[in-house]
């Protein structure tokens, strides 16, 4: 199989994610609408599972927001002619899907244990590889004259990852105070509001989540950077 069949048999599979997470998304949609509704506003008895009117708004933002975000690869090509890996085009798609069908529509984040950190590990070195795939498009492209060192592009990745996790833990903060949400887990189930460091535990081992997903891809990135340099100067010398 020649470079051609592989590069098509990768674009089918990135069109075939990217439709059917939007066809998941949109559905979504439609139900979280009809579910506002119908849903209460308050509950008489606290069930962490039970859902309210202000969840499946949420519900509905993200939704939202997932089929915005989800035209980000091709939005980023057109404009700036640049030509992303399939394969990071369907692991966002993948992502997207976990976070926001699986975790939010299918209620995962309550019924799957650490799903959150999961997601959060799995964005974070998403985000830390998408960091060296834009360096090296950038270095490829013969109209920018870009030569970076390996340690500055491990770095780049690692605050690029990080950067985007805290601008997550500022969107779950001005929602939960927005809609009466707890996705920062600052209250127990029953409603009472933590105190100290149990109030941001959520948000710190999130960052932690983060940082260690992403320090680890780096280090992976630059050494695989270093080695190759190191190669192909061997081959020039010799």
């Amino acid at each position: 199989m020649n470079k051609k069949d592989i590069g098509k048999k990768q674009y089918d599979a990135r069109e075939i994610a990217g439709n059917i997470l939007f066809i998941t998304l949109i559905l979504s949609i439609v139900y979280a609408i009809v579910k506002i509704i119908y849903a209460p506003n308050t509950i008489d008895t606290l069930d962490s599972h039970a859902r309210l009117k202000s969840d499946y708004v949420l519900m509905l933002i993200q939704c939202i927001m997932g089929v915005i975000v989800m035209m980000l690869p091709t939005i980023i090509e057109r404009k700036w002619s640049l030509t992303l890996p399939n394969y990071m085009s369907i692991i966002f798609f993948v992502f997207l899907f976990c976070a926001i069908y699986l975790g939010e529509v299918r209620n995962f984040y309550y019924l799957i244990p650490h799903w959150d950190t999961i997601l959060h590990a799995f964005s974070a070195a998403m985000l830390a590889a998408l960091g060296f795939s834009l360096v090296s498009v950038l270095n490829d492209i013969k109209k920018i004259q870009l030569k970076l060192s390996p340690i500055f592009i491990a770095l780049f990745a690692f605050c690029f990852a990080l950067a985007v996790g805290a601008l997550w833990e500022i969107y779950e903060y001005f929602f939960d105070g927005l809609l009466s949400l707890n996705m920062q887990k600052a209250f127990t189930a029953d409603g009472t509001p933590l105190i100290g460091r149990a109030a941001l535990a959520d948000t710190m081992k999130d960052l932690i989540a983060d940082a260690i997903s992403a320090f680890a891809i780096s280090a992976l990135g630059f050494f695989t950077i270093k080695k190759d340099r190191l190669s192909n100067k061997f081959k020039q010398d010799h």
